[in-house]
């Protein structure tokens, strides 16, 4: 969840410069990017491949990182002999993949899907923060691990997140759109990608009592210039605060099953 303060003031700024203040879609790179590195415009590298090492239902640490790693979660219905659905879900501002997959956990089990929680690599994701690299590239060896050990449904992957989560989750979903089919956003802030490839299809949630990231500011910007701009999106406003709802996250992960 995005914090006031300094925090938060890096959230505005990066708000105020992407393109949700512009009167078109735009997808120009943030500051600091440098053009020739896949990473560093977002872009994912990772191969879809057959599993090759077994894996058993439950919570998994991914045991890339020596502190902040992340989780994959395989619901007991996981069977290695049949493809399952992948959702990668990205906590908010100071979060961790613990806190992130936690909710999604009964979800999991009820569709019948896995879910991957990467730990961003600072604080919170590097596009909040002025630009893109380090975050892409560990989410490239967290999805190499995890398909290594999945049979995945790769006709159906889908990047999703809460608050600053949501953020990075549009970005890399419309820059990988031919590796993710699907991107769920809760309560996202901005867009801000440096190139875009495929349409996935978009959920977008947002409270419209939300005094953190104001929703006339988020995704009353951002869902019409992603529908200009041909993305087939499915957007909700409840009354509430800053949050995903259980109802709709529900909501979202029907959606994207069916």
């Amino acid at each position: 969840m995005a914090r006031r303060g300094t925090l938060y003031g890096d959230i505005m700024a990066v708000l105020r410069r992407s393109f949700l203040l512009s009167s078109a879609l735009a997808f120009a790179a943030p500051p600091g990017c440098n053009a020739s590195s896949g990473a560093q415009r977002g872009r994912l590298t990772v191969r879809r491949v057959k599993p090759s090492e077994a894996i058993e239902p439950g919570l998994h640490s991914l045991g890339l990182a020596p502190e902040r790693d992340g989780l994959l979660y395989v619901p007991p219905s996981y069977s290695p002999r049949e493809r399952m659905p992948l959702i990668v879900f990205l906590h908010g501002a100071g979060g961790t993949a613990q806190r992130a997959i936690h909710p999604m956990q009964p979800l999991a089990d009820k569709y019948g899907f896995l879910v991957l929680a990467p730990d961003s690599r600072g604080r919170t994701w590097d596009a909040i923060l002025g630009t893109l690299g380090p975050d892409v590239a560990f989410l490239d060896l967290a999805l190499e691990w995890a398909f290594r050990r999945c049979n995945v449904n790769y006709s159906r992957v889908a990047v999703s997140g809460f608050s600053d989560g949501a953020s990075y989750a549009l970005t890399l979903g419309v820059v990988n759109g031919t590796l993710f089919s699907h991107a769920i956003a809760f309560s996202p802030c901005f867009l801000n990608s440096p190139d875009r490839s495929g349409l996935p299809a978009i959920f977008i949630s947002h409270g419209t009592r939300d005094e953190v990231l104001p929703i006339k500011v988020c995704s009353r910007r951002i869902v019409p210039q992603l529908r200009d701009a041909g993305y087939s999106v499915n957007y909700v406003e409840f009354d509430g605060p800053h949050k995903a709802p259980s109802d709709i996250r529900e909501r979202a992960v029907k959606w994207f099953m069916d």
